[in-house]
């Protein structure tokens, strides 16, 4: 089988290659990205020369370009990893959000139209749902739970999600979609809370921790989520959602105060900034569907996950120190910097 797979220099992306050429060495992945911001093409040096792997730099709008892979490889799956995702980077430009969100995923689509596919897969995440409330512990979000976006970023997935559902109604195209709950562990931008929170720690600065921290999100062990994912696109009913959940809810600050603890480094370093624009207040996935008809089930507590994932970032430092030297430094300034401290 060959699988293209977008935005696979990304985090998820990178960890589902990773996964799919270990346990399906018998399949043949196509790996395209645009190596923009969070696409990083050193993390995938182990793989780029193993004969069933091909890395190809693409950008998903380029309709021409994405054609012409279609008819060079003639794919059976597709997986769109291939999103702008940070919610905090959608507030400050919700526009490239729109056109690699939306337009892209409507151009893969379309290849897969024209060529013929076995299987679309979009991944989508659970922030399309909204948020909950902190004093409703009871409430999940479940596969027919309304749509109610609350960033551009959210909003921009959501519509993707409505696309793929139609090319599905009105064209027959043999879609699943899954939404997943927040991912952790190696290779994650260092934007994203877990490693900003070790990087700066190592570092001895200040960690920048929205509004009171009090902000609930459901984590998942990032290499849960490529087995669920390899779980659908194999064996998932066409035409369905998926929620991927861990069942692992952490409020932010009891996450950063673990890192802090494991690392040995004292709680002061906290620095508490000015809230969020439309901080949603807590996200919580039901993954009874997924268990029920596919048998899967999140295998990597958040304990043991957090130690490995910390314990990656210790052992790959020159990964992420190459990162936070370039570019990003700019962006990290243009986000916090200007971020009013709290007392």
């Amino acid at each position: 089988m060959t699988i293209i797979v977008t935005g696979g220099a990304g985090f998820i992306g990178s960890n589902f290659v990773f996964y799919e050429l270990e346990k399906n060495p018998q399949d043949r992945i196509i790996c395209v990205d645009s190596l923009t911001y969070a696409g990083n093409l050193s993390t995938l040096k182990d793989v780029m020369d193993k004969p069933n792997f091909r890395f190809v730099k693409l950008d998903i709008r380029d309709r021409e370009g994405v054609e012409k892979l279609f008819e060079e490889e003639h794919p059976d799956v597709v997986i769109n990893f291939a999103a702008e995702s940070h919610v905090d980077r959608s507030i400050e430009n919700p526009t490239i959000f729109l056109e690699t969100n939306i337009i892209g995923t409507s151009v893969l689509m379309d290849a897969c139209r024209k060529y013929g596919i076995q299987r679309y897969h979009q991944v989508s995440t659970d922030e399309v749902y909204g948020d909950l409330p902190l004093d409703r512990p009871d409430l999940f979000f479940h596969e027919d739970t309304p749509i109610h976006t609350s960033s551009p970023y959210s909003t921009s997935k959501a519509s993707a999600d409505l696309l793929v559902m139609a090319y599905h109604r009105t064209f027959g195209l043999p879609v699943t979609i899954s939404r997943c709950s927040n991912n952790y562990g190696p290779y994650q931008f260092p934007e994203k809370l877990i490693p900003l929170m070790i990087a700066n720690a190592l570092a001895d600065k200040k960690l920048p921790v929205y509004g009171e921290g009090l902000n609930v999100r459901d984590w998942l062990y990032v290499e849960d989520h490529c087995k669920a994912i390899d779980l659908i696109v194999r064996k998932g009913t066409v035409g369905e959602v998926y929620n991927i959940g861990g069942h692992n809810e952490m409020r932010n600050i009891d996450i950063v105060k673990l890192i802090l603890e494991y690392l040995g480094k004292p709680e002061d370093l906290i620095e508490h900034v000015t809230d969020r624009k439309g901080h949603d207040q807590r996200y919580a996935i039901d993954p009874t569907k997924i268990h029920n008809e596919l048998g899967w089930l999140p295998e990597t507590m958040f304990k043991d996950g957090i130690k490995k994932t910390i314990q990656w970032y210790l052992d790959h430092k020159e990964w992420w120190e190459n990162i936070i030297s370039g570019d990003y430094q700019n962006y990290y300034q243009e986000m916090y910097g200007k971020k009013e401290v709290l007392d």
